[in-house]
């Protein structure tokens, strides 16, 4: 390891989202930043990349947005999918602050367009990024450059030189060379460590082999697990993420956004053995895509299968691998591994026990099963119309929750509860503060972005002062 001698005022380890969020907001304060991205620049932006929006709270319509989205009802769909585990105060904080990054990023070159119809249901919560993740990190990066921001690609934060939580300077490895670089703040903003399956398999056991890895390989937690091992508060727990049912046939890592599969609430989904076990029709797929890879996690082999018929398939966004498809149930069952006779008794089960009403994919629309266990609440019609179609489904990680504890001002708490002198932290390292289970589709990025410029802002001011 050589010394390098250089020194920043701000180093910001990652490279997605909150990180260039914190980068540019310090680089605006007058701070000299140093940005530390673990990925070749190919792959730059961990799993910023594979986002599409971001959840605003608005009083009125926008540009991109219909309706409003007042604080409070935010506020209640947060609290409701995490089933109250989320600090209020840093929750209240950031949707309060979603009203404004909006105006922020499309400042920093980021555009939005109109969300997409269907079974997505967002066109009044969450303003897409025109051209996708890529195209809002792109334009982050072209600001950094402009404001003489340094950025250190295959560049891993691999040790801190810290006493008492203060923080003086980073052991970085790049391509086999490790250096020293001084830092008069740092803000940890790397991730989760989703892409570590040794660190899942002690919170999951050997389950967390059959996971897949939606996003960064990359994203491996040694920043967090540095952090926590300096003495820093922990939040949330290491079995608690992001977790959605994805289809069975992605890769292992960097599938991405389009390996999820969005057909569950219009249809059966069933185990190994062919049986049902959770209610598909819940709520909108939003607000109940994130518990899925929990319950697929819970089956027998950690698989499922998606059960259609030939109407569902036009009700939601296509998928990137095509269903199994078959002209009867037991070809169905064949090509997907299930017992056929157990296949065809669930689904006439189910058929039976379909109520009739007024179906309506865009609504709750109470069309409903009577008489099983688990019911069917809504979008519940007889799969009877062939041909049919199913998805082998696995448990689809995109982050976890275990984290460090941040005050309203971003900065790392230590474990006796004072805070660190000059490390704060932004994104998924932190967002298990807010998010203590469950998930509301574009929280993550609306997380990363506030609490991104909150560390940004206080960083640079420390160090002004």
């Amino acid at each position: 390891m050589k010394d390098s001698r250089e020194s920043y005022d701000v180093i910001v380890a990652g490279g997605g989202n909150a990180a260039l969020c914190a980068a540019i907001t310090a680089a605006e304060g007058g701070a000299r930043v140093l940005v530390c991205e673990a990925a070749p620049q190919g792959f730059r932006g961990g799993n910023s990349r594979h986002t599409r929006n971001l959840r605003t709270a608005h009083d009125a319509p926008t540009d991109v947005l219909t309706g409003s989205y007042p604080e409070e009802e935010y506020l209640d769909d947060l609290m409701r999918v995490t089933a109250g585990k989320t600090n209020e105060t840093l929750a209240r904080l950031a949707i309060a602050e979603s009203k404004h990054v909006a105006a922020w990023m499309h400042g920093n070159g980021v555009r939005f367009q109109r969300s997409l119809g269907g079974t997505l249901s967002l066109s009044r919560t969450n303003p897409f990024f025109l051209g996708g993740g890529k195209a809002l990190l792109n334009a982050y990066y072209r600001r950094a450059e402009a404001l003489g921001i340094d950025v250190r690609y295959d560049t891993e934060v691999v040790g801190l030189e810290m006493e008492d939580g203060f923080f003086t300077a980073a052991r970085l490895r790049s391509r086999g060379f490790e250096d020293l670089v001084e830092g008069r703040a740092l803000v940890a903003a790397a991730g989760g460590f989703q892409a570590n399956i040794g660190w899942l398999k002690e919170a999951w056991g050997d389950a967390a082999e059959n996971f897949l890895i939606r996003g960064t390989p990359y994203a491996q937690g040694s920043l967090l697990r540095q952090l926590l091992d300096h003495g820093m508060a922990p939040v949330g727990e290491a079995d608690q993420c992001h977790a959605v049912a994805i289809d069975a046939r992605a890769p292992k890592f960097d599938g991405g956004i389009a390996t999820r599969l969005d057909c569950v609430p219009f249809s059966i989904v069933v185990n190994r053995e062919a049986e049902r076990f959770y209610d598909e029709g819940e709520d909108f797929w939003p607000k109940r895509y994130a518990i899925w890879g929990r319950l697929v996690a819970g089956q027998p082999e950690q698989i499922a299968y998606a059960i259609l018929d030939s109407r569902a398939i036009p009700q939601f966004m296509p998928s990137i691998f095509p269903p199994e498809k078959s002209e009867t149930l037991e070809g169905l069952a064949g090509q997907l591994g299930l017992d056929p006779a157990r296949l065809r008794a669930t689904v006439e089960g189910f058929n039976a026990a379909c109520q009739p009403g007024d179906y309506d994919p865009a609504a709750h629309d109470g069309v409903r099963t009577r008489g099983l266990s688990p019911d069917k609440t809504n979008w519940a019609r007889p799969i009877a119309e062939p041909p049919f179609y199913g998805y082998p489904l696995r448990p689809g990680i995109t982050f976890t929750y275990l984290g460090v504890t941040v005050g309203e001002d971003a900065k790392v708490a230590m474990a006796d509860g004072r805070p660190a002198a000059n490390v704060w932290a932004a994104g998924e390292i932190m967002a298990g503060n807010i998010l203590g289970q469950g998930y509301l589709a574009g929280i993550g990025m609306t997380i990363g972005t506030v609490f991104g410029r909150i560390a940004g802002r206080e960083a640079a001011s420390h160090v002004r002062n």
